[in-house]
Protein backbone atom coordinates (compact mmCIF):
# COMPACT_ATOMS: atom_id res chain seq x y z
CA UNK A 1 0.00 0.00 0.00
CA UNK A 2 1.52 3.41 -0.63
CA UNK A 3 2.83 5.24 2.83
CA UNK A 4 0.31 8.78 2.01
CA UNK A 5 -3.44 8.12 1.84
CA UNK A 6 -4.18 8.52 -2.25
CA UNK A 7 -6.62 11.54 -2.83
CA UNK A 8 -10.12 10.96 -3.76
CA UNK A 9 -9.96 10.22 -7.78
CA UNK A 10 -12.30 12.61 -9.31
CA UNK A 11 -13.28 10.87 -12.63
CA UNK A 12 -14.16 13.15 -16.05
CA UNK A 13 -17.91 14.25 -16.57
CA UNK A 14 -19.35 12.63 -19.19
CA UNK A 15 -19.51 15.01 -22.19
CA UNK A 16 -16.05 15.26 -21.70
CA UNK A 17 -15.22 11.77 -20.92
CA UNK A 18 -13.50 10.72 -24.95
CA UNK A 19 -13.25 6.61 -23.76
CA UNK A 20 -15.67 4.55 -23.47
CA UNK A 21 -14.65 1.49 -21.11
CA UNK A 22 -16.52 -1.80 -22.50
CA UNK A 23 -20.00 -2.18 -24.24
CA UNK A 24 -18.65 -2.42 -27.66
CA UNK A 25 -21.70 -4.41 -28.83
CA UNK A 26 -23.80 -1.62 -27.52
CA UNK A 27 -21.95 0.81 -29.38
CA UNK A 28 -22.39 -1.23 -32.60
CA UNK A 29 -25.54 -1.71 -32.37
CA UNK A 30 -26.16 2.34 -32.03
CA UNK A 31 -23.33 2.92 -35.16
CA UNK A 32 -25.50 -0.02 -37.32
CA UNK A 33 -29.10 2.16 -36.75
CA UNK A 34 -27.63 5.04 -37.75
CA UNK A 35 -25.45 3.99 -40.29
CA UNK A 36 -28.97 2.39 -41.66
CA UNK A 37 -30.70 5.81 -41.88
CA UNK A 38 -33.79 4.67 -39.97
CA UNK A 39 -32.14 5.51 -36.76
CA UNK A 40 -35.20 4.95 -33.40
CA UNK A 41 -36.21 8.64 -32.59
CA UNK A 42 -35.53 6.93 -29.32
CA UNK A 43 -32.82 4.96 -27.25
CA UNK A 44 -33.23 3.83 -23.31
CA UNK A 45 -30.44 2.91 -22.43
CA UNK A 46 -30.00 0.90 -19.49
CA UNK A 47 -28.12 -0.24 -16.76
CA UNK A 48 -26.35 -0.01 -12.97
CA UNK A 49 -25.23 3.42 -11.73
CA UNK A 50 -21.35 4.29 -13.12
CA UNK A 51 -21.13 1.84 -15.79
CA UNK A 52 -21.10 4.02 -18.55
CA UNK A 53 -24.54 4.81 -19.69
CA UNK A 54 -24.15 8.62 -19.84
CA UNK A 55 -21.34 8.52 -21.51
CA UNK A 56 -22.51 6.19 -24.23
CA UNK A 57 -25.45 8.62 -24.48
CA UNK A 58 -23.18 11.76 -25.22
CA UNK A 59 -20.63 10.02 -27.41
CA UNK A 60 -23.57 9.06 -29.78
CA UNK A 61 -24.80 12.57 -29.38
CA UNK A 62 -21.37 13.23 -30.21
CA UNK A 63 -21.11 11.49 -33.51
CA UNK A 64 -24.41 12.38 -34.81
CA UNK A 65 -23.72 15.91 -34.36
CA UNK A 66 -20.02 15.56 -35.55
CA UNK A 67 -21.46 13.21 -38.46
CA UNK A 68 -25.18 14.85 -39.54
CA UNK A 69 -25.39 12.70 -42.74
CA UNK A 70 -25.63 8.99 -42.14
CA UNK A 71 -24.71 8.39 -45.44
CA UNK A 72 -21.65 10.13 -45.11
CA UNK A 73 -18.40 8.07 -46.17
CA UNK A 74 -16.80 8.87 -42.55
CA UNK A 75 -20.19 7.61 -41.20
CA UNK A 76 -19.83 4.52 -43.41
CA UNK A 77 -16.10 3.72 -42.73
CA UNK A 78 -16.47 4.45 -39.26
CA UNK A 79 -15.89 1.02 -36.66
CA UNK A 80 -16.84 3.02 -33.20
CA UNK A 81 -18.73 6.03 -32.11
CA UNK A 82 -15.48 8.12 -31.29
CA UNK A 83 -15.18 11.94 -31.89
CA UNK A 84 -11.60 13.29 -31.86
CA UNK A 85 -11.82 15.84 -28.60
CA UNK A 86 -10.72 18.34 -30.63
CA UNK A 87 -13.99 18.57 -32.95
CA UNK A 88 -15.70 21.70 -32.63
CA UNK A 89 -18.34 19.20 -31.44
CA UNK A 90 -16.81 17.85 -29.15
CA UNK A 91 -15.78 21.16 -27.93
CA UNK A 92 -18.76 22.57 -27.89
CA UNK A 93 -20.51 19.96 -25.93
CA UNK A 94 -17.46 19.56 -23.12
CA UNK A 95 -18.31 23.58 -22.59
CA UNK A 96 -22.30 23.31 -22.19
CA UNK A 97 -22.32 25.57 -25.35
CA UNK A 98 -23.58 22.90 -27.95
CA UNK A 99 -26.91 24.79 -29.34
CA UNK A 100 -28.46 21.22 -31.00
CA UNK A 101 -27.59 19.54 -27.76
CA UNK A 102 -30.37 19.81 -24.76
CA UNK A 103 -29.82 18.08 -21.46
CA UNK A 104 -32.26 17.25 -18.21
CA UNK A 105 -31.06 16.66 -15.49
CA UNK A 106 -31.65 17.77 -11.54
CA UNK A 107 -30.75 21.54 -11.01
CA UNK A 108 -30.01 23.13 -7.93
CA UNK A 109 -33.18 25.25 -6.59
CA UNK A 110 -32.86 28.70 -5.61
CA UNK A 111 -31.72 27.71 -1.68
CA UNK A 112 -28.41 25.75 -3.94
CA UNK A 113 -29.68 22.58 -2.97
CA UNK A 114 -29.56 19.71 -5.81
CA UNK A 115 -33.74 18.87 -6.55
CA UNK A 116 -34.16 15.21 -5.69
CA UNK A 117 -36.16 15.15 -9.55
CA UNK A 118 -35.90 16.51 -12.75
CA UNK A 119 -37.85 19.81 -12.94
CA UNK A 120 -40.88 19.58 -15.08
CA UNK A 121 -40.38 23.14 -16.26
CA UNK A 122 -37.37 21.84 -17.60
CA UNK A 123 -39.04 18.89 -19.02
CA UNK A 124 -41.45 21.42 -20.71
CA UNK A 125 -38.23 22.95 -22.88
CA UNK A 126 -37.93 19.47 -24.94
CA UNK A 127 -41.25 20.58 -26.65
CA UNK A 128 -39.74 24.35 -27.68
CA UNK A 129 -36.27 22.42 -28.50
CA UNK A 130 -37.70 20.19 -30.71
CA UNK A 131 -40.07 22.76 -32.43
CA UNK A 132 -37.33 24.95 -32.97
CA UNK A 133 -35.00 25.33 -36.23
CA UNK A 134 -31.66 22.95 -35.86
CA UNK A 135 -28.57 24.40 -37.00
CA UNK A 136 -26.00 23.23 -39.14
CA UNK A 137 -26.87 19.44 -40.35
CA UNK A 138 -30.45 19.69 -38.80
CA UNK A 139 -29.91 17.00 -35.97
CA UNK A 140 -31.81 17.91 -32.57
CA UNK A 141 -30.51 15.44 -29.74
CA UNK A 142 -31.66 15.35 -26.30
CA UNK A 143 -30.03 13.35 -23.36
CA UNK A 144 -32.19 12.26 -19.95
CA UNK A 145 -30.22 11.39 -17.28
CA UNK A 146 -31.37 9.85 -15.75
CA UNK A 147 -35.07 9.08 -16.72
CA UNK A 148 -35.59 7.93 -13.19
CA UNK A 149 -35.59 11.03 -11.84
CA UNK A 150 -38.67 12.10 -13.34
CA UNK A 151 -42.04 12.86 -11.42
CA UNK A 152 -45.43 11.81 -13.18
CA UNK A 153 -45.69 15.63 -14.81
CA UNK A 154 -41.87 15.19 -16.31
CA UNK A 155 -42.79 11.54 -17.52
CA UNK A 156 -46.13 12.98 -18.98
CA UNK A 157 -44.32 16.36 -20.63
CA UNK A 158 -41.90 13.88 -22.05
CA UNK A 159 -44.04 11.51 -23.39
CA UNK A 160 -45.55 14.48 -26.10
CA UNK A 161 -42.47 14.30 -27.32
CA UNK A 162 -42.12 10.79 -27.85
CA UNK A 163 -45.35 10.39 -29.11
CA UNK A 164 -44.96 12.73 -32.22
CA UNK A 165 -40.69 13.19 -32.53
CA UNK A 166 -39.82 15.55 -35.41
CA UNK A 167 -37.80 14.56 -38.24
CA UNK A 168 -34.03 14.14 -37.38
CA UNK A 169 -34.57 14.16 -33.37
CA UNK A 170 -32.54 11.67 -31.24
CA UNK A 171 -33.53 11.33 -27.68
CA UNK A 172 -31.24 9.28 -25.69
CA UNK A 173 -32.80 8.09 -22.16
CA UNK A 174 -30.45 7.03 -19.45
CA UNK A 175 -31.77 4.62 -16.72
CA UNK A 176 -30.72 3.16 -13.82
CA UNK A 177 -33.43 0.66 -13.74
CA UNK A 178 -35.71 -0.30 -16.45
CA UNK A 179 -38.72 -1.10 -13.98
CA UNK A 180 -39.11 1.77 -13.04
CA UNK A 181 -39.63 3.99 -16.25
CA UNK A 182 -43.14 4.29 -17.18
CA UNK A 183 -44.92 1.73 -19.17
CA UNK A 184 -45.82 4.48 -21.30
CA UNK A 185 -42.39 5.79 -22.11
CA UNK A 186 -40.35 2.54 -22.51
CA UNK A 187 -42.54 1.20 -24.96
CA UNK A 188 -42.13 4.39 -27.50
CA UNK A 189 -38.24 3.43 -26.74
CA UNK A 190 -35.60 0.96 -28.45
CA UNK A 191 -33.91 -0.37 -25.39
CA UNK A 192 -29.99 -1.18 -24.85
CA UNK A 193 -29.46 -2.85 -21.68
CA UNK A 194 -25.23 -2.55 -20.75
CA UNK A 195 -23.92 -5.05 -18.63
CA UNK A 196 -21.54 -4.40 -15.76
CA UNK A 197 -17.99 -4.26 -16.39
CA UNK A 198 -15.62 -6.63 -15.92
CA UNK A 199 -13.18 -5.66 -12.94
CA UNK A 200 -10.30 -5.08 -15.32
CA UNK A 201 -12.65 -3.04 -17.68
CA UNK A 202 -12.99 -0.98 -14.39
CA UNK A 203 -9.90 -1.04 -13.33
CA UNK A 204 -8.47 0.14 -16.78
CA UNK A 205 -11.17 3.07 -16.46
CA UNK A 206 -9.90 4.00 -13.01
CA UNK A 207 -6.44 4.10 -14.15
CA UNK A 208 -7.08 6.32 -16.83
CA UNK A 209 -9.37 8.68 -14.27
CA UNK A 210 -6.06 8.72 -11.76
CA UNK A 211 -3.10 8.66 -13.84
CA UNK A 212 -2.43 5.46 -12.32
CA UNK A 213 -2.21 1.71 -13.72
CA UNK A 214 -4.72 -0.47 -13.54
CA UNK A 215 -2.45 -3.32 -11.73
CA UNK A 216 -2.43 -0.62 -8.85
CA UNK A 217 -2.65 -3.26 -5.96
CA UNK A 218 -5.43 -0.18 -4.60
CA UNK A 219 -6.89 0.20 -7.82
CA UNK A 220 -7.29 -3.52 -8.54
CA UNK A 221 -8.89 -3.97 -4.67
CA UNK A 222 -11.06 -0.85 -5.57
CA UNK A 223 -11.90 -2.19 -8.86
CA UNK A 224 -12.93 -5.63 -7.61
CA UNK A 225 -15.34 -4.30 -5.15
CA UNK A 226 -17.02 -2.00 -7.38
CA UNK A 227 -19.18 -4.42 -8.89
CA UNK A 228 -18.74 -3.08 -12.58
CA UNK A 229 -19.29 0.56 -11.73
CA UNK A 230 -16.48 3.20 -12.15
CA UNK A 231 -18.10 5.88 -10.10
CA UNK A 232 -18.56 3.16 -7.20
CA UNK A 233 -14.51 2.42 -7.53
CA UNK A 234 -13.43 5.48 -7.83
CA UNK A 235 -15.39 5.72 -4.03
CA UNK A 236 -13.93 2.71 -2.87
CA UNK A 237 -9.91 4.11 -3.83
CA UNK A 238 -9.54 4.85 -0.30
CA UNK A 239 -9.34 2.22 2.74
CA UNK A 240 -12.36 3.69 4.70
CA UNK A 241 -14.80 3.12 2.18
CA UNK A 242 -13.47 -0.56 1.38
CA UNK A 243 -14.07 -0.72 5.02
CA UNK A 244 -17.13 0.82 5.11
CA UNK A 245 -18.61 -1.14 2.49
CA UNK A 246 -17.05 -4.79 4.06
CA UNK A 247 -18.96 -3.74 7.13
CA UNK A 248 -22.12 -3.02 5.97
CA UNK A 249 -21.79 -6.02 3.80
CA UNK A 250 -21.70 -8.20 6.99
CA UNK A 251 -24.47 -7.09 8.42
CA UNK A 252 -26.90 -6.91 5.42
CA UNK A 253 -25.62 -10.81 5.30
CA UNK A 254 -26.88 -11.34 8.99
CA UNK A 255 -30.60 -10.31 7.37
CA UNK A 256 -33.19 -10.30 9.36
CA UNK A 257 -31.43 -10.72 12.69
CA UNK A 258 -29.72 -7.41 13.48
CA UNK A 259 -26.54 -6.03 15.31
CA UNK A 260 -27.80 -2.75 17.13
CA UNK A 261 -23.73 -2.57 18.40
CA UNK A 262 -22.76 -3.24 15.03
CA UNK A 263 -25.09 -0.55 13.36
CA UNK A 264 -24.16 1.85 15.82
CA UNK A 265 -20.15 1.33 14.68
CA UNK A 266 -21.59 1.86 10.81
CA UNK A 267 -23.35 5.08 11.92
CA UNK A 268 -20.51 6.33 13.10
CA UNK A 269 -18.49 5.90 9.88
CA UNK A 270 -20.63 7.99 8.14
CA UNK A 271 -20.91 10.78 10.74
CA UNK A 272 -19.70 14.18 9.69
CA UNK A 273 -20.75 15.86 6.42
CA UNK A 274 -18.59 14.32 3.95
CA UNK A 275 -20.63 12.95 1.07
CA UNK A 276 -18.89 9.92 -0.30
CA UNK A 277 -19.24 7.88 3.26
CA UNK A 278 -23.18 8.28 2.77
CA UNK A 279 -22.72 7.80 -1.25
CA UNK A 280 -20.53 4.30 -0.55
CA UNK A 281 -23.40 2.99 1.86
CA UNK A 282 -26.15 3.75 0.27
CA UNK A 283 -24.79 2.04 -2.89
CA UNK A 284 -23.24 -1.00 -1.12
CA UNK A 285 -26.88 -1.23 -0.27
CA UNK A 286 -29.04 -1.11 -3.18
CA UNK A 287 -26.45 -3.51 -5.00
CA UNK A 288 -27.50 -6.17 -2.67
CA UNK A 289 -31.07 -5.15 -3.07
CA UNK A 290 -30.65 -5.41 -6.92
CA UNK A 291 -29.11 -9.09 -6.85
CA UNK A 292 -32.51 -10.03 -4.73
CA UNK A 293 -35.05 -8.34 -6.84
CA UNK A 294 -34.82 -10.45 -9.95
CA UNK A 295 -36.85 -13.64 -8.59
CA UNK A 296 -39.35 -16.44 -9.85
CA UNK A 297 -43.65 -15.67 -9.90
CA UNK A 298 -43.47 -17.49 -6.26
CA UNK A 299 -41.36 -15.28 -4.78
CA UNK A 300 -43.42 -12.22 -5.82
CA UNK A 301 -44.50 -11.43 -2.30
CA UNK A 302 -40.64 -11.26 -1.16
CA UNK A 303 -39.59 -9.02 -4.25
CA UNK A 304 -42.37 -6.88 -3.54
CA UNK A 305 -41.61 -6.53 0.22
CA UNK A 306 -38.01 -5.66 -1.17
CA UNK A 307 -39.01 -3.29 -3.72
CA UNK A 308 -40.96 -1.06 -1.26
CA UNK A 309 -37.90 -0.71 1.49
CA UNK A 310 -36.17 -0.25 -1.56
CA UNK A 311 -38.01 3.20 -2.06
CA UNK A 312 -38.18 3.97 1.54
CA UNK A 313 -34.13 3.56 1.77
CA UNK A 314 -33.61 6.06 -0.83
CA UNK A 315 -35.86 8.29 -0.53
CA UNK A 316 -34.63 8.24 3.16
CA UNK A 317 -30.70 8.64 1.97
CA UNK A 318 -32.06 11.55 -0.24
CA UNK A 319 -33.87 13.29 2.50
CA UNK A 320 -30.16 12.62 4.73
CA UNK A 321 -28.54 14.38 2.18
CA UNK A 322 -30.95 17.49 1.02
CA UNK A 323 -31.51 18.86 4.45
CA UNK A 324 -27.90 17.26 6.26
CA UNK A 325 -29.29 15.32 8.66
CA UNK A 326 -28.19 13.03 11.14
CA UNK A 327 -26.93 9.42 9.79
CA UNK A 328 -26.84 7.24 12.34
CA UNK A 329 -31.01 7.16 12.36
CA UNK A 330 -30.97 6.29 8.84
CA UNK A 331 -28.35 3.75 9.00
CA UNK A 332 -30.82 2.18 12.09
CA UNK A 333 -33.84 2.59 9.44
CA UNK A 334 -32.28 0.66 6.64
CA UNK A 335 -31.31 -2.14 8.69
CA UNK A 336 -35.26 -2.20 10.26
CA UNK A 337 -36.94 -2.19 7.06
CA UNK A 338 -34.51 -4.96 5.45
CA UNK A 339 -35.11 -6.99 8.48
CA UNK A 340 -38.83 -6.74 8.20
CA UNK A 341 -39.05 -7.27 4.41
CA UNK A 342 -36.33 -10.13 4.69
CA UNK A 343 -38.41 -12.11 6.97
CA UNK A 344 -40.92 -15.33 6.29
Amino acid sequence: MSPQPRERAETTHPRATATLFGHAGAETVLLAAYRSGRVPHAFLIVGGKGIGKATLAYRTARFVLAHPDPAAAEVKAATSLAVDPEHPVARRIAAQAQGDLLVLERTFNDKGVLRQQIAVDDVRRTVSFFGSTAGEGGWRIAIVDAVDELNRSGANALLKVLEEPPQRTLLLLVSHSAARVPPTLRSRCRILTLRPLSASEVALALAAATGGSASDPEIAAAAAAADGSVERAAAFLDEDALALRQAALDELERLPAVDSNALHALGDALAGTDPQPLTAFVDTVNVWLSQRLDGTPAEIGRMARLAEAWERINQAARDVETYNLERKPLVFGVFGWLAEATRG
